[in-house]
């Protein structure tokens, strides 16, 4: 059986080894630094079965990049969790209607993020 792959993108690697660690022995995990190389992955043909993306990033914010995604017939179907280190109800609300799938707030509990992953595939 082939594992499910989750795609992360955040500037921050140590966010990636943490999810690594909790993700990585259920879900192939690949990580990308910023939302541009990850689109150009995924414009090579990747189809991710989940993308996790921070929300504040150098040269494309997550929220542009989670917008490009709900644009493209291609990505559309894909769930997006979006991780910020901004406990705001308003952000929150804007992601969520914008096609955000979840939205987490940074620090997290890996065991709650790894719980909020299976429900979504």
């Amino acid at each position: 059986m082939d594992k499910k792959q989750i795609l992360i993108v955040d500037d921050k690697e140590s966010i990636a080894k943490i999810l690594s660690v909790y993700l990585g022995y259920e879900y192939e995990i690949v990580f990308y630094d910023n939302p541009i190389k990850a689109l150009a992955w995924l414009q090579d043909g990747n189809m991710p079965d989940l993308i996790v993306s921070d929300i504040r990033m150098p040269e494309m914010r997550g929220d542009e990049f989670l917008m490009l995604l709900k644009q493209d017939e291609l990505f559309r179907q894909i769930p997006v969790i979006m991780l910020s280190s901004e406990d705001s109800t308003s952000e929150r609300i804007r992601l969520l209607e914008s096609g955000a799938d979840d939205y987490i707030v940074k620090p997290f509990n890996p065991m709650e993020l790894k719980l909020r992953v299976k429900k979504l595939i």
